[in-house]
């Protein structure tokens, strides 16, 4: 069932509504990104010092152009590990194109669906960006301990989350808030396991930003599916 909701998904990725969802969640993303590096520099630049003395070298200027280029590397490697989540954090705000264009393709005699309003939406794609940098920058501290298995780690935690945010998001569209708490309960590991195989390309660069509307495509897919089985 997960392979088959992907795969129709993954058929729909040249869909006008799915490209526009992946063009404004990756340019929102940049935007909160370079913003957040703007306040960080800034922030380098009022601490470090102008200079500082050094046993045998002496004094050492331009500490801080020294700590901006350092917190450039530092802020390119965190890109890598935040890009994506924010990017499906503010894909949220744009579900409905992407489940919109799902079911009026494969799913044309269900009735309108009734989607949350804007502030709703806003606060869940909020609350869900918080939890994913949270859990990804602790994550941060574990890796140096995992050696090889960091891959793992990476896709299972992030699966976890991936699969819980993506359902509820889709299945709010028609269910009231208990009844998609119920059925997420009932298909735990369903879930779990589609968000892990949502999770394994987002450290493959260029496809990792198409993630969140994959992800948002297949799980419309997958609550359908459990639906009609009853689940």
């Amino acid at each position: 069932m997960i392979f088959a909701a992907f795969f129709k998904a993954l058929g729909q990725l040249g869909d006008r509504r799915f490209r526009r969802v992946v063009g404004l969640g990756v340019l929102l993303a940049l935007a909160l990104l370079f913003a957040v590096y703007a306040i960080f520099l800034q922030l380098v630049w009022w601490l470090s010092p102008d200079q500082i003395d050094l046993p045998v070298i002496g004094p050492v200027t331009g500490m801080d152009t020294l700590l901006g280029w350092t917190s450039v590397l530092f802020m390119i490697v965190l890109s890598i590990f935040l890009m994506v989540p924010v990017a499906s954090a503010f894909t949220g705000l744009f579900l409905e194109d992407v489940a919109d264009a799902v079911e009026d393709r494969h799913y044309p005699y269900l009735p309108p669906a009734t989607p949350p309003g804007f502030a709703e939406g806003l606060r869940q794609s909020v609350n869900f960006l918080g939890v994913v940098i949270a859990v990804n920058l602790a994550a941060l501290f574990v890796y140096p301990f995992v050696g090889p298995a960091i891959p793992l780690v990476f896709w299972a935690m992030n699966g976890f989350l991936l699969g819980r945010e993506y359902f509820s998001l889709v299945a709010l569209r028609r269910l009231p808030s208990q009844e998609v708490k119920a059925m997420r309960r009932r298909n735990r590991w369903t879930l779990w396991a589609a968000g892990t195989l949502m999770a394994a390309p987002l450290s493959i660069p260029v496809l990792n930003l198409v993630v969140p509307v994959l992800g948002v495509a297949t799980f419309t897919h997958i609550y359908h599916q459990l639906a009609a089985a009853g689940r």
